[in-house]
């Protein structure tokens, strides 16, 4: 990566155009042509250092209900556990943890009912009966930015 590369990555983490030509709108902030900045996009993406490009919406202001699950999953079952949680586009996360609750996931839904009916599913048709709902009671994370 060079100074270029950085300076694309530092202004694309919170403030990406949302319009018709994107690429051209951080061009013209960062002095450069649009077909560059594409590319060097396209290139950072393909070696893997921007992994995704894609808006991040606050639940609680599109009045959707959000929280943290946390699953008691025997060995044998995680495979199975973890395919039918990812069924559900609500999953933003769903990860291993070496810990008793060995699988964690966040989910966002309409509202808490449909998270509480999803889990309850989900439960039933794995026979994970271990699953905790740990909504969120204050925010403490709200935006991070690395300077690269």
């Amino acid at each position: 990566m060079d100074d270029i590369d950085r300076a694309i990555i530092n202004e694309i983490q919170s403030d990406f155009p949302i319009e018709s030509r994107p690429y051209r709108e951080l061009g013209k902030r960062l002095n450069l042509p649009e077909r560059e900045v594409f590319r060097r996009v396209k290139a950072l993406k393909d070696e893997g250092i921007i992994r995704r490009i894609g808006g991040n919406f606050s639940s609680k202001k599109l009045n959707y209900a959000s929280t943290l699950c946390a699953a008691q999953v025997p060995k044998e079952k995680i495979e199975k556990f973890v395919r039918e949680v990812n069924k559900y586009p609500g999953v933003t996360h769903n990860y291993l943890r070496n810990h008793e609750y060995n699988v964690w996931f966040t989910f966002i839904a309409p509202d808490m009912e449909y998270i509480d009916t999803a889990l309850e599913g989900i439960s039933r048709s794995t026979g994970v009966t271990e699953i905790l709902n740990l909504p969120a009671v204050r925010t403490f994370k709200i935006k991070v930015d690395f300077e690269v």
